[in-house]
């Protein structure tokens, strides 16, 4: 089992993770790169999808809708980024304006119609999680407060040398309100071209027990267990994290024996 994804940047319309290659339940990636003034178009059957602009600007338009500008970061290093949701069934032209555009593109089953709309910088929680090496700043772009039917998406900023979904956490088992089972993916980049970090996924059943090196450009799967990842020193790492499940949330179990770091330990320097 290869949870290990990688995207080789280039123009065009690349589909990174899917139904034939991926032991995912829910989710589905596509990668996006136009060249200023090009276009793509298309529509998902049967699925809702988001489009997270990593880098760049662009106009998203349909038949009833039309969001401009959106997209206001040079790399994903600088703040939140924006996006457009995009219900099923629905026609959508994406248009590269002022520069080269990166788009993820995260799809998941619906049933549901829900109208398009753009998920703005100014409107996504931003909060600081941990303390000391395993600190992050986190950002909720796509969560409770915007409608979707199945995806949940965030992105999280780790400080070179340190560590991020730590103390490790789980959400494989449809537990509510307690845990909820959620697929995921960690979509990885970093401040250095030669940056590169880690990413564990193992499950508590022992069935999953897997350590990957990853740069910018990688995918993992996390189809359940706990997931903890780390970047290198010397190299600052960017994580796109896309989850996609019935019940909707940060409804997650941390690890049993790691528990205490939350309330007990104290980072050297005590912050």
């Amino acid at each position: 089992m290869n949870l290990k994804k990688s995207y080789a940047e280039k123009y065009g319309y690349q589909r990174v993770i899917t139904d034939r290659n991926s032991v995912l339940t829910y989710e589905e990636i596509d990668m996006l790169k136009l060249a200023d003034g090009k276009s793509y178009t298309g529509i998902e059957r049967d699925k809702e999808c988001c489009l997270i602009v990593l880098a760049g600007t662009c106009s998203v338009k349909g038949d009833d809708f039309v969001f401009e500008n959106v997209g206001q970061r040079a790399t994903p290093f600088d703040g939140p980024a924006e996006g457009v949701y995009i219900g099923r069934d629905t026609a959508f032209t994406v248009t590269a304006t002022g520069g080269d555009v990166r788009i993820c593109v995260a799809k998941a089953p619906a049933v549901k119609t829900i109208a398009p709309y753009k998920i703005s910088a100014a409107d996504i929680a931003t909060k600081t999680l941990g303390k000391g090496p395993f600190e992050r700043l986190a950002a909720f772009n796509l969560d409770e407060s915007r409608a979707a039917e199945m995806l949940y998406i965030g992105e999280f900023w780790v400080e070179d040398g340190n560590w991020a979904s730590y103390p490790p956490h789980k959400h494989d088992v449809d537990d509510m309100p307690v845990e909820g089972a959620l697929d995921e993916v960690y979509y990885f980049e970093f401040d250095k071209p030669q940056g590169f970090g880690f990413q564990a996924v193992y499950s508590k059943e022992g069935d999953i027990d897997k350590a990957y090196c990853v740069r910018t450009g990688d995918f993992v799967e996390v189809p359940k267990g706990y997931h903890p990842c780390s970047a290198a020193p010397g190299y600052k790492c960017y994580c796109l994290w896309i989850m996609a499940g019935k019940n909707r949330g940060l409804f997650s179990t941390t690890q049993e024996e790691h528990k205490w770091i939350n309330s007990e330990y104290t980072p050297k320097g005590g912050k």
